[in-house]
């Protein structure tokens, strides 16, 4: 949907609990019952074409715009399932760095974030041996979802790696810092017409080409 709102911007008691000691370890939410539900992502795209199809979207929210966007998102996952080419040399530093990891990705159809961000995140995963990604519906899955807020809001795509013990490697969401700079400047300029922040954050996302969520990749994994 609205990349602006792939997010609820609500504080939850479980943005609370993550920073403290409190915080739900990853066992408790990555079980046996949730590997069950999850997807790959053949499965994600499936689901999203049959939604098109029906004329339908993911979640509650079944309104006209979620419902358009799901179908522009669509278009544009089968646009990047051909286009991105990740670098050899990041190819390279994943290499070198994953052990037997699992990439969960909370997602959801109508995500306009989502749709940029999740074909890109599945061609690391490919990129290499080792990853296995497993996509979760977020509006499905909020014991998950609220264990990792952004500024204690819902926002999506977020992944989560887990070694192959299910120990936390690191996390990453929901948009790359060149997209959200550009949100953060339509917000200072006082712009809220849904059109022209969908189309501004669009024009980012194509202008970006991949590098942000590249080069965000990298320094994750240098610091491992």
């Amino acid at each position: 949907m609205l990349f602006e709102f792939c997010k609820y911007a609500i504080p939850t008691f479980a943005a609370y609990l993550r920073n403290t000691s409190l915080q739900m370890h990853s066992h408790e939410l990555f079980t046996p019952e949730l590997l069950a539900q999850a997807m790959d992502y053949n499965g994600y795209m499936q689901l999203t074409e049959q939604l098109v199809a029906e004329g339908r979207t993911s979640g509650p929210n079944q309104s006209a715009p979620y419902v358009h966007y799901t179908k522009l998102n669509q278009q544009r996952m089968k646009r990047l399932n051909k286009t991105v080419e990740v670098p050899a040399a990041l190819q390279e530093l994943l290499q070198a760095k994953v052990k037997n990891w699992t990439w969960w990705v909370l997602t959801e159809p109508w995500c306009g974030d989502a749709a940029q961000c999740v074909p890109v995140i599945e061609k690391l995963a490919l990129a290499v041996s080792g990853i296995q990604t497993l996509y979760i519906l977020r509006d499905e899955h909020l014991t998950v979802m609220d264990a990792y807020l952004t500024n204690g809001g819902r926002a999506i795509p977020k992944l989560i790696c887990l070694d192959e013990k299910g120990a936390e490697v690191f996390t990453w969401g929901p948009r790359p810092a060149v997209i959200q700079e550009v949100m953060n400047r339509l917000k200072a300029d006082g712009v809220t017409e849904i059109s022209e922040i969908v189309e501004a954050i669009q024009k980012a996302y194509n202008d970006d080409k991949q590098n942000g969520i590249y080069q965000e990749f990298e320094a994750l994994l240098q610091q491992l």
